[in-house]
Parts: C-alpha cells; sequence; structure tokens
C-alpha cells in the first residue's frame, strides 16, 4: 500500500463495523482513516482530504445527514452512507443533502466496492474536468444526450420530451439513485416536487419502451419509496414498482 492509493475516511462509531470496513478495503488497496463523530469526521474531512466518505447516520453527537450537508457548502467529496436506517424518508433526506449513494446496514463488500466505484469515478471525472458523455450505452440501449435521440438495438425509439428528460437525467447519473423530489424538480421544475405521481407515469411508460419485459425491468430499477437509478450493465431484474 502507497501514498498514491485512494484515501477513504470513515466515519461510523460502532467498532465491529470499523474493523470490518478497515479489513475489507485494506484488502481492496484503500487506505483508510477513522472518526467516530461529527466534529472527529469533519476535522478528518478537512484535514485530511480522502477520496471518498463512508458516513453512519446514527452519531453520538448528531445526525450524520448534518454533516453530509456541511461538507456539501465546500466540497463536492463524494459520500456513500452506510446506516442501519433503512426507512425511506432517512434515504431521502441523505440522498437530497448530497449524498451519492445509499447501503443500508447489512451489507455486502461486493456491493460495497461497487457503489464506490461508481462514486469515485464520477468524482474523478468531475475533478479532471472531464465533460460529461454526449452519448451513453447501457447495454443495447444508447442515449444520444446532445442530439436527443435514443436507441435501441439500432433502432431510432421515439420519446416525448419529458421522457427523453427524464432519461437524460438518469443517464448524466449512472449507477446513482436520483430522488423523486430531485427528478422533479430537474424534469419538472421545483414546482412539482410533491407530485411523486408524475414520475410514476412516465416511469412505466419509458419502460414500455426501452426494457425488454417491463414488468421485470433490467435498465431502470426502482429504489423503492426513494427514487430510481438507471442500471450501468442490464442483468439483474428489479420486480419493485
Amino acid at each position: 500500500m502507497s501514498l498514491s492509493d485512494p484515501l477513504i475516511a470513515i466515519i461510523e462509531d460502532e467498532t465491529p463495523i470499523r474493523r470490518f470496513l478497515r479489513a475489507s478495503l485494506s484488502v481492496e488497496g484503500f487506505r483508510v482513516i477513522e472518526a467516530t463523530t461529527i466534529e472527529e469526521g469533519l476535522r478528518v474531512v478537512t484535514q485530511q482530504m480522502p477520496a471518498l466518505v463512508l458516513l453512519d447516520l446514527g452519531l453520538p453527537d448528531g445526525d450524520g445527514i448534518d454533516l453530509v450537508r456541511q461538507i456539501r457548502e465546500w466540497s463536492a467529496l463524494p459520500i456513500v452512507v452506510i446506516s442501519a436506517r433503512g426507512q425511506e424518508d432517512s434515504k431521502i433526506a441523505a440522498l437530497d443533502a448530497g449524498a451519492d449513494d445509499y447501503l443500508t446496514k447489512p451489507f455486502g463488500v461486493g456491493e460495497l466496492l461497487a457503489r464506490m466505484r461508481v462514486a469515485l469515478r464520477h468524482s474523478a471525472r468531475s475533478l479532471a474536468g472531464e465533460p460529461a458523455d454526449v452519448v451513453v450505452a447501457v447495454g443495447d440501449l444508447k442515449i444520444d444526450l446532445e442530439r436527443h435521440v435514443v436507441s435501441k438495438s439500432e433502432q431510432e425509439v421515439k420519446l416525448t420530451k419529458i421522457e427523453f428528460d427524464l432519461l437524460a437525467v438518469l443517464a448524466r447519473n449512472l449507477e446513482k439513485v436520483v430522488t423523486h423530489r430531485q427528478l422533479l424538480k430537474e424534469v419538472w421544475g421545483p414546482h412539482a416536487v410533491h407530485e411523486p405521481h408524475y414520475v410514476r407515469v412516465f416511469m412505466a411508460n419509458l419502460r414500455k419502451k426501452l426494457e425488454n419485459n417491463p414488468s421485470r425491468p433490467e435498465l431502470l430499477i426502482t429504489e423503492q419509496g426513494v427514487g430510481y437509478r438507471l442500471r450501468e450493465r442490464p442483468g439483474g431484474q428489479d420486480l419493485r414498482n
């Protein structure tokens, strides 16, 4: 392990969880620093500038969502929340506050590493000033964000403006969960943030046009009660509508 290996900040007050994360990440070539409170976590983040933060929400001196908001005031540092709170409201609050992703305990190392890789990849591209992909390819689906053209198996798929705008938001956030509130704000505007049925209706239309089996979607994945995610590597199935 060297100083060139990505530095990960674990902000978690449970010792067994910290040990598990430290061991799992070290094997994968990550360096690790730890904190157990919001105050200590903020100090670690500002002084050490890690590549990514793994953040528990239930900390002794407050709610980890407050720390997400504090970090977002000055940094786009990727933050993946890991919490025992499985309630939809907690997930939505963390994501709307600026977290990049959310895992509910218990979770598998493979899933954690996959979410971390996505967050790190998005961050690296942003820091490098790389332009966003003009064409996003997911399996046999191609989304041309500049020309507003969508094709599946080389055949153009006709979408309405709202359908395309909704798909474009998910494509720009490939593999990241986007909350209903975020989708409503970006596609319909701030006035529509309390109308989640808009998203459900148009997502159903998109699935009919883009999924091989709309009742068993492999691309447009539901994060139950929270939002949606465009899967980068289709193959699994999502049974939640």
